[in-house]
């Protein structure tokens, strides 16, 4: 049984997000990513970051057997809320590009440091398997 989205009658549609999903299966819950690549290495563009970021949840959600479908919320953390707004459009073409169609619930907070000196970004997620492993 797939994840049902929540949305509240009468509310405006939410854009680049959902307000909420709820399905029954396997709980995953996904550590803080940051934008670096298997060998530790960070590109300087944020949007490079984010990308990388999300490849990096995909990659340890599919350790569990799940795809971008089956995350149900995703939090952000970012050192600039100015460096997100700033480039929305190339993060709608990286998102799509690693994530498809798919909006889980999100929330975003402007941080004052992260643990990685050179991220610009992290993101974390919970997913929900609703098929066996």
């Amino acid at each position: 049984m797939p994840l049902t989205k929540l949305h509240p009658q009468g509310w405006p549609r939410p854009r680049g997000h959902t307000h909420g999903w709820a399905g029954a299966g396997r709980l995953v819950v996904l550590g803080g990513q940051v934008g670096c690549d298997s060998e530790g290495r960070f590109p300087t563009d944020f949007v490079d970051q984010a990308r990388q970021a999300l490849s990096n949840i995909l990659a340890v959600l599919a350790e569990a057997g799940g795809g971008a479908p089956d995350i149900a919320r995703m939090t952000w953390f970012v050192l600039s809320l100015r460096d997100y707004q700033a480039n929305l459009p190339a993060l709608g073409d990286a998102w799509r590009e690693v994530m498809g169609a798919h909006f889980p619930a999100m929330t975003f907070v402007q941080v004052s440091a992260l643990v990685e000196p050179e991220a610009l970004l992290e993101i974390e997620a919970t997913a929900i398997l609703t098929d066996p492993p």
